[in-house]
């Protein structure tokens, strides 16, 4: 089988170019995607400051690499002992660590670090929490830099159902204020900021295909969702700030930023996966980044007529466990994974007209449904530089690849 439709030399593939020397597997970044789709999360933002959320990256250089644009400030991390680690490599000096955290031996090495602590804040959003930290640094600790989190989901009805991500029990401006006075009775911390992720309008695509009944629901949703939260959010903000100066209020997400940045509470917004352009960013209306990260899997085996098995490959996104968290073969284009084995950990059957004209030693490529997690499963991504296709390409490390794994 000849395999000259996945084998280097097609004039229009970069990657097979760039990458003719590898041996898959292995991950490339494509910069200018990932330049452009940078670019064009600014100009989404319209002039709002965007934080780079980095467990859609794990990779220090392209965090950096995004922070060096206009547009770009701050970091926001998953962990706090990344959030640790990325201050002491100077790969940030704004760090919203965006989730609580019960690392008892992070905040003990927060406290005991003054320039650590004064870029570093840590999201609560219950006395818990408040509690976790006092039980770990013991009376009379450092002052802690804590950012409140508000819950923005949607709720149509008082005692109706929960639309949204699961995350703040804050969802009142009462509520939320209720708290801020108890962070700022409490010694040592200091509340410097109020976060909001809406996971309903953000991490939801409104178009997604095969689907028109359920796009129509979502779009409805979301709609009144952004009008709802707007107010709810404006008016958590004004008592807060009634009680204290806020440093930032940071909202939103890569599928959000247009209504999140028409709210002039928000004063930062956050983003991640636009930059990378996995496949569940494909089901929106507004705007589709380019496939910035892409892996490449060998062909190992010829089956049968009309199939070909690659090597490895189950690297499935987290969430829902539906047939969208699979990843997704990108070219030669018209494959597809089968039903009764998926994407596998040993091997990856796939079939269509493409696949009957690859021999063993042949690439697939493919993409992931999620931004960051791509990064756990190699030590090195290999950039590759559209104009410089001749020049091998430069691997810099993912965080696996750093020695780091923060969960």
């Amino acid at each position: 089988m000849s395999g000259t439709l996945a084998r280097p030399g097609g004039g229009h593939d970069l990657h097979e170019r760039a990458t003719a020397h590898l041996d898959p597997p292995f991950a490339v970044v494509d910069l200018a995607a990932f330049d452009a789709n940078a670019a064009d999360l600014v100009r989404r933002a319209g002039g709002v400051p965007i934080r780079v959320a980095s467990k859609s990256l794990r990779c220090r250089y392209l965090i950096e690499r995004a922070l060096a644009r206009p547009g770009y400030r701050g970091v926001m991390c998953y962990s706090l002992a990344e959030a640790l680690w990325l201050h002491a490599t100077a790969s940030g000096d704004d760090l919203l660590v965006a989730y609580p955290t019960a690392d008892r031996g992070a905040l003990r090495a927060l406290a005991a670090d003054a320039a650590a602590r004064a870029h570093i804040t840590v999201t609560v959003d219950s006395v818990a929490h408040l509690d976790l930290i006092d039980a770990a640094l013991g009376a009379g600790h450092p002052e802690i830099r804590v950012c409140l989190e508000l819950d923005v989901s949607w709720r149509p009805l008082a005692r109706g159902p929960h639309i949204g991500t699961l995350r703040s029990p804050l969802h009142t401006p009462a509520q939320a204020a209720r708290f801020a006075e108890t962070i700022l009775a409490r010694p040592g911390f200091s509340l410097v900021g109020v976060m909001g992720y809406e996971g309903q309008i953000a991490g939801l695509g409104d178009a997604p295909p095969g689907h028109p009944v359920r796009a129509a629901v979502l779009r409805l949703i979301q709609a009144r969702s952004a009008v709802e939260l707007r107010q709810r959010r404006a008016e958590t903000v004004r008592r807060i700030r009634g009680l204290t100066a806020l440093e930032f209020v940071n909202g939103g997400g890569t599928g959000s930023l247009e209504s999140t940045s028409g709210d002039k509470s928000v004063t930062e917004l956050a983003a991640g996966s636009g930059l990378v352009g996995p496949t569940l960013f494909d089901a929106y209306r507004a705007f589709r980044p380019r496939p910035a990260v892409l892996y490449a899997l060998p062909v190992v085996r010829r089956p049968g007529p009309g199939v070909a098995t690659l090597f490895s490959g189950g690297y499935v996104a987290s969430g829902t466990g539906t047939p969208d968290r699979l990843p997704s073969p990108f070219r030669p284009a018209g494959l597809r994974l089968t039903r009764t084995e998926g994407a596998g950990e040993v091997q990856t059957p796939v079939r269509g007209a493409a696949a009957g004209r690859l021999g063993v030693g042949d690439r697939v490529w493919l993409r992931h449904a999620k931004a960051g997690e791509l990064a756990e499963r190699f030590t090195e991504y290999h950039l590759i530089n559209e104009g410089h296709e001749r020049a091998e390409p430069v691997a810099v490390p993912t965080y696996r690849g750093e020695g780091q794994c923060f969960g």
